[in-house]
Formats: structure tokens, C-alpha cells, sequence
């Protein structure tokens, strides 16, 4: 555990650099969940996330010549953020390796913190694509390289958020929801609360598709992931850092898991009810809210947002895995019989009064009865799937939900 006055020194010397961001009350959300919702909202950092923290205490600690001979970082986007930011900064030059599929948004931030002192690689699918890339560099130059979270401190920076929600707290916090990725932010928020707030109860959320600081704990071992869903970039790791985990052990007081369509339903529900901003990690802590609705009705509660970088051009891949998950959006494989009014027919007859066609590919079989299309429909309401199921068969068409079979899913949608 990071000792309190290790946490207090860190925020006199970042404090000038870093921004205190608000901890604010939610309405809406609190009168959901008939409880007090407080929002710490690192979505309004400088940087756009609290990775400036961790990764500018670093850069303090090194020595001349570390400085003088750069250094080195591997990110899926905030940590590159927090890097270029501090790196400029400083006047230090540095190296970001990150995943080819990282946002465009986060790339150009990169670019645009880091300025003239930072340049980027883009090499592998995932962070620790870039993270044995980074590596290897870093020997092979004798770098200096910036851990983006299994560092004690960076650790001790991440920590400063913790201070900052206790310095602006006017209630007891009951529960405290931190997103969780390699684990950073986690070890040392909860560092700091278990030593001057331990009876709030500390809740780690990763997504469903990267449970990897979850599997660990369930093993008591770090544990790596073979494969992940890189949807939530910002906490979407394979393998948790050994410092981070040890600290996770001592604070973290329970785990959950988000489904990734259920942070896409937070990030629009958010934008849309009011104007906040958040990337999939930074929705974590208000997407789970609903599995501890029981608990947490009466009390003081925390979400840590930890992020704003989300890049508008995933907007349509957000809605889609919204609706996928809220049961309103479903693909179909349909053999059409090969015959004049087929077509009309199924829009006539099979589609309810409220169901839309949003994706329509037919491919025509020559001497065949029927022809494969592959149909995506819309529904107003998730209950109209069974009326809709009702038709297919009534009107004896063939088909195939492929919703339910992952395989054929990633292949056809």
C-alpha cells in the first residue's frame, strides 16, 4: 500500500501542473438510484483523463541524464496523452508505441500535448503489442521507459485522486467505483482510502471482455488473459501489473464486470440526458450502477470517470453494440424463396408496424428455391422479437437469428 505521505508529497509537486478537477453531484443519476451520486470527473483534466498524474510524478523522479536521454512509453491512448503532456512539459523527449487500432482522437492528442517532444509508432492490435515493442526499444537504446501503471509512482500520482475526492467530500463516502485496467488508478485510490477512509467500500469494474485484474484476484495469482475485447480501450489489458496487483489485494474490496454493450448504452444515456462526454473506460463505474442498485440506495457514492477521449467516429459502432445489447437491434439469416413477391411479402407480413430494415444484403441463387439475405431489423421495443419470431414461422420463412451464434456473427455483421 503507497503510504499517505508519499500521496501527500506527490500532489505539492504536481499540484501546479495537474488540474484539481471537480467532484460533483449527480441529480439524475442520484435520484435514479434514490441515493447521493458524486461524479469525479477526470474527464475534465487538461489531458482528458488522470494519466497526466502518474506519468509527470515519474518524469520528476528521474535524474538528469534519464531526462537528458529520453524516454520511452507504450499506451493504448490516455497514458500516451499523460505522457506527451508531461514530456513537453519538462522539455524531455519521448517515444509512444501504441495499438494500430488506437482512436484517431487519441493520436492526434498525442500529437497535440506532446508537440516538437514526443513522436509516435504505431505497431501491434493490443497494449502489449506496443508494450514488447516499447521494451525492446528502450533496451536497445538504454531508455528510460514509463510504465503506465506497474510503477510506484506513477502509482503515487494516480493516488492524488483519491486525496482530492476526500479534500472535496462533505459526506462519509459509503462506496467508492473505480475502473480498472492494469490497475493503476485502483491501487493507489484505494491506497489512499483504505488508510483515511477505510470503511468505504472500494469497487473494481472491468469490461465483461478484459477481466483481467477480476481473474487474478479470483486466483490469487496475476493472471493473463489469451484474449480480450479491445472495445474498452482505456481498461483493456491482458495482464495486470504486479505492483498493482499486490496493492488490489490489500484494497480492492470487491470486482465486477460490465458488459461492453451496457458502457455503450452509459456513453449515449450520458451525451445524450446531459452533455458529458466519456470514452468506454470512463463509463464503467455509472454502467455498473444497476448490479448494486439494492446496496447503495441511501448512501454517498463515487464514480470515478476517468475519461473523455472518445473519438466521434466511433459513434456508430457505440450505437450499434447499445442496441445489440438492449435487445433492439437483431441479424437474421434468411433464405428467400426465389420467387416473384417474396420481398414484399416479408416487409407486408413479417415485420411488425414498428420494425425497421436497417441492413438488407441478398445474394440470388441461380436453379435454387431459395436465395440467403442477410437482414438486420431495428425494434421500438426489445419485446416486439417475439411477434416478430412469430411471423418467420407462420409464414413459413427460413431463418436463422445469428445474434445468437458469436462465429457466424463475426463473420456475416
Amino acid at each position: 500500500m503507497i503510504p499517505v505521505t508519499n500521496i501527500l508529497k506527490c500532489y505539492q509537486k504536481i499540484r501546479s501542473v495537474v488540474d484539481h478537477t471537480p467532484l460533483e453531484y449527480n441529480r439524475v443519476l442520484s435520484e435514479r438510484y434514490q441515493c447521493s451520486i458524486y461524479l469525479k470527473r477526470e474527464d475534465l483534466q487538461r489531458v482528458r483523463s488522470y494519466k497526466s498524474r502518474g506519468a509527470y510524478n515519474k518524469m520528476l523522479s528521474l535524474t538528469t541524464a534519464e531526462k537528458s536521454n529520453g524516454v520511452v512509453c507504450a499506451s493504448a491512448g490516455n497514458h500516451a496523452q499523460g505522457f506527451a503532456f508531461s514530456c513537453s512539459k519538462l522539455g524531455i523527449n519521448g517515444k509512444v508505441f501504441m495499438p494500430v487500432p488506437t482512436p484517431k482522437q487519441k493520436i492526434n492528442q498525442v500529437n497535440l500535448f506532446g508537440g516538437t517532444y514526443t513522436e509516435i509508432e504505431l505497431i501491434g492490435d493490443t497494449f502489449d503489442d506496443a508494450y514488447a515493442a516499447a521494451i525492446e526499444y528502450c533496451i536497445q537504446k538504454k531508455l528510460t521507459f514509463i510504465h503506465p501503471f506497474d510503477d510506484i509512482k506513477v502509482v503515487e500520482g494516480q493516488a492524488t485522486v483519491g486525496f482530492e475526492i476526500l479534500e472535496d467530500s462533505e459526506v462519509t463516502i459509503d462506496y467508492l467505483f473505480i475502473p480498472v485496467g492494469g490497475g493503476g488508478l485502483s491501487a493507489g485510490v484505494g491506497s489512499y482510502f483504505k488508510q483515511v477512509s477505510p470503511t468505504t467500500k472500494i469497487i473494481g469494474i472491468e469490461p465483461e471482455g478484459a477481466p483481467a485484474m477480476y481473474n487474478s484476484l479470483k486466483a490469487k495469482e496475476v493472471v493473463k488473459l489469451n484474449t480480450i475485447d479491445k472495445f474498452v480501450d482505456g481498461a483493456a489489458v491482458k495482464k495486470v501489473g504486479d505492483i498493482t496487483f499486490n496493492i488490489a489485494k490489500e484494497v480492492i474490496d470487491e470486482m465486477a464486470l460490465v458488459h461492453e454493450g451496457k458502457v455503450c448504452s452509459t456513453i449515449l444515456e450520458l451525451y445524450n440526458q446531459q452533455a458529458i462526454v466519456v470514452e468506454p473506460a470512463g463509463a464503467l463505474t455509472i454502467a455498473v450502477l444497476d448490479q448494486f442498485a439494492d446496496k447503495i440506495k441511501g448512501k454517498n457514492i463515487v464514480c470515478i470517470v476517468s475519461g473523455g477521449n472518445n473519438d466521434i467516429l466511433r459513434t456508430e459502432e457505440i450505437k450499434e453494440r447499445s442496441m445489440l445489447y438492449e435487445g433492439l437491434k437483431h441479424y437474421f439469416l434468411v433464405r428467400f424463396p426465389q420467387r416473384a413477391g417474396a420481398l414484399r411479402e416479408f416487409v407486408n407480413e413479417i415485420l411488425g408496424p414498428n420494425d425497421s430494415i436497417s441492413r438488407f444484403e441478398y445474394t440470388k441463387r441461380n436453379n435454387r428455391e431459395t436465395g440467403p439475405a442477410v437482414v438486420g431489423i431495428e425494434l421500438q421495443k426489445k419485446e416486439d422479437l417475439e411477434n416478430l419470431i412469430k411471423n418467420f414461422e407462420s409464414h413459413n420463412f427460413s431463418y436463422q437469428l445469428i445474434n445468437e451464434n458469436p462465429d457466424l456473427f463475426n463473420l456475416l455483421v
